[in-house]
């Protein structure tokens, strides 16, 4: 026995040795394997990882910076910012509703909060959001409220969403104090994760401001900042030209959220909302500032480090004097009362007027009363200029004088024709407003100096190869409408300027045909301005083609854009709008000076039914040609009225000084329910008589 105990004993010792040399070659190996797979993790996948956690951990937030001013052409401040004191809140990731709940209440302590417009969501939210008060309204619902009818349990949001019917089931009542903390845990709980929303931003007292600041650690995410609103210095005449700037809660509008978002904007961002505010939003937003911030494993800030400081929205400079503009709203304002004391502004519209250099195309002023003539009251309104549409009458005789010259039907030398009204079967007889038989026969100065329907008519049978004999019969070309709105087009009539404001329409054509039939007496009330709509700044540009000597000019509002500093002041030019031609007419010199003469006769002649002497004394002279439409006024209230009353509308168009012109105008008073057409000559009298004396040149 003891020599077996011996060799037991002896094969113990040799076994357990390399038992344990084996598993600790193991234990080594396993080691080497993690070591090594560490290693080739680290040097393959540790830039990956680190990219990663940094991701993770890491979050980029944008901040707004000021919005950029804009100024006329002078250099006086049109638009700028006024800055107020604000509260605002940066939503962390993760945050809880419970959390928000808590900041409320503390908040509240020093901040005085106006409650809002609340729905019983929005209040029931609230309510559940105080802690432990979702798991006493869970137990108190009825067990149907909490499960299915098979015995199974409702997920979370049902749960959720069958206590808030709970809670209005069982009533809402909460007091004020609780209703202004219901509307900020509203602001606080819509904002998206990372974005900063204003809490109180309009009459935040000191003490307000101090007391926050004392107890920022017991309020995180608040802070005290400040937000900014648009202002007029000069007064809101042009206010209407420069557009509208959205509010935090109207954010970005809906129709562009898609596109705005992928430039980088955020949800609740301030942005452009109409006409220059929106067609320069990119320039006048500027770039935001970012910052990269460190979020802790409770879901806050914990760091947060400026990477860029953004850049200043640019600066619009005009192209607009605001004392001239200042001086035309004015006079139209105050001749549109004195139309409206003499009781002829009963279904009128306002009154517009425009001013623009017809070398460049630079809008000089832009002006506009809106009536209502269901109330009678009037607001500024100088968008009407390039938004509204309007039959302008006789003012576009010279477009349709130029274009019988183009298309050859009569010439420079050979343009004189009986003055004889159109009588068409079953039709009133068509004519001018003196009586028939008045002049024998007009050339075409004189029949723009004396406004003759009886003379466009006559061309526009010329232009259509007409078979007229006078109660019998007429038959013409059918393209004669596409042929005299061919001529109109290449002076700006019936077709987009182009101006650099969003929200511009064209004008609006009549139909061509009815019941398969040309309306042959339609296309001459086309030739002398009594058909078609067309937009002042349209007015605008034809006129100026004519003055200018045959260029469609593009209109512009916006002179230059201009960087602003560091310190908010006005920086580098960065671009300057540069005048572009549209198209060249193509009339000859000789052609062009038929109608320069008839328009200078229009202010300068001598017979009984000169139209414009009202602006014969200017100094400079100036050359013009008047128009008057005969319309009807259709109430929106009842559009289908079978009999809508008639209506008067009165217009001018004209440039100055006749032999080199530096501005030219359109204005016109639409549906007056008398003809008067003083109106817009007076206006256009006063601002010749302004803009010369701001240039010096009277």
């Amino acid at each position: 026995m003891d020599i077996i105990r011996k060799r037991t004993g002896s094969q113990a010792k040799s076994t357990i040795p390399f038992r344990l040399n084996l598993l600790f070659f193991i234990v080594f190996a396993l080691f080497a394997l993690l070591v090594g797979q560490l290693a080739y993790l680290q040097i393959v996948y540790g830039g990956k990882f680190q990219a990663e956690v940094d991701r993770t951990d890491k979050t980029v937030m944008k901040g707004s910076v000021p919005r950029g001013m804009i100024y006329d052409s002078k250099g006086r401040l049109l638009v700028g910012n006024s800055t107020e004191s604000a509260i605002t809140y940066t939503k962390s990731a993760g945050v809880k509703s419970s959390n928000i709940y808590q900041i409320v209440n503390r908040l509240t302590k020093y901040v005085k909060i106006d409650k809002g417009k609340l729905t019983d969501q929005d209040k029931a939210d609230y309510i559940l959001s105080a802690p432990g008060r979702s798991d006493k309204v869970a137990k108190q619902m009825p067990k149907s409220y909490r499960q299915a009818s098979d015995g199974s349990t409702y997920s979370n949001a049902k749960i959720y969403q069958n206590e808030v019917k709970y809670i209005k089931e069982q009533g809402i009542h909460l007091s004020d104090e609780d209703l202004a903390k219901a509307t900020l845990f509203k602001t606080m709980s819509s904002a998206y994760s990372l974005s900063t929303v204003f809490l109180k931003d309009k009459d935040l007292t000191s003490k307000e401001i101090a007391q926050v600041s004392e107890h920022l650690t017991e309020l995180p995410g608040v802070s005290v900042g400040t937000n900014w609103n648009r202002e007029y210095p000069q007064g809101k005449s042009i206010a209407s030209v420069i557009g509208g700037v959205s509010t935090e809660k109207q954010g970005i509008p809906d129709d562009e959220i898609n596109t705005m978002l992928a430039s980088g904007y955020s949800r609740n961002d301030r942005v452009g909302t109409s006409y220059l505010e929106k067609s320069y939003e990119s320039i006048l937003a500027g770039t935001k500032s970012e910052k990269q911030v460190s979020i802790g494993s409770n879901n806050q800030v914990k760091k947060s480090t400026e990477i860029y400081p953004g850049q200043k929205g640019g600066n619009l400079n005009l192209t607009i004097d605001s004392d001239f503009q200042k001086k035309v709203q004015s006079t139209l304002s105050t001749e549109f009362s004195s139309a409206k004391a003499a009781g002829i502004t009963k279904y009128s519209d306002g009154a517009y007027a425009v001013a623009m250099n017809p070398k460049t195309g630079a809008i000089l002023a832009m002006a506009g009363v809106r009536n209502n003539p269901q109330t009678g009251k009037t607001t500024e309104d100088a968008l009407g200029v390039i938004n509204r549409t309007f039959v302008m009458g006789s003012a576009v005789k010279g477009a349709t004088v130029l274009g019988a010259l183009m298309d050859g039907v009569i010439t420079p030398d050979n343009n004189t024709l009986p003055d004889n009204p159109i009588y068409l079967p079953g039709t009133p007889v068509k004519k001018s407003v003196y009586p028939i038989g008045t002049y024998s026969s007009l050339n075409a100065e004189s029949a723009l100096e004396v406004s003759s329907n009886e003379y466009m008519m006559a061309l526009a049978l010329k232009e259509a190869h007409a078979d007229y004999v006078p109660n019998k019969r007429i038959k013409m070309n059918p393209d004669i409408f596409s042929k005299l709105r061919g001529y109109f087009n290449q002076f700006g009539l019936g077709v987009k300027t182009g101006i650099d404001i969003s929200g511009e329409t064209k004008g609006i054509e009549g139909s061509t045909h009815l019941n398969g039939q040309l309306k042959t007496g339609s296309a001459l009330d086309l030739a002398y301005g009594n058909y078609d709509a067309y937009t002042l700044i349209e007015m605008a540009q034809y006129i100026s083609t004519i003055a200018n000597g045959g260029y469609r000019m593009q209109p512009y509002i916006v002179n230059s854009i201009q960087k602003t500093r560091n310190d908010g002041k006005k920086g580098a030019i960065e671009s300057v709008t540069q005048p572009k031609v549209l198209n060249r007419v193509g009339f000859t010199n000789s052609e062009l000076g038929v109608v320069k003469r008839g328009l200078y006769k229009v202010t300068h002649g001598s017979q009984y039914w000169t139209t414009g002497t009202r602006l014969r004394d200017l100094s400079p002279s100036v050359s013009a040609k008047t128009g008057t439409a005969q319309s009807f006024y259709y109430n929106p209230d009842d559009p289908n009225n079978p009999d809508p009353p008639e209506t008067i509308t009165t217009s001018l168009v004209s440039y100055g000084p006749s032999d080199d012109p530096n501005i030219a105008m359109a204005i016109v008073f639409p549906n007056l329910t008398s003809e008067s057409g003083s109106y817009p000559q007076l206006v256009a009298h006063q601002m010749y008589e302004d803009y010369y004396k701001l240039t010096g040149q009277k």
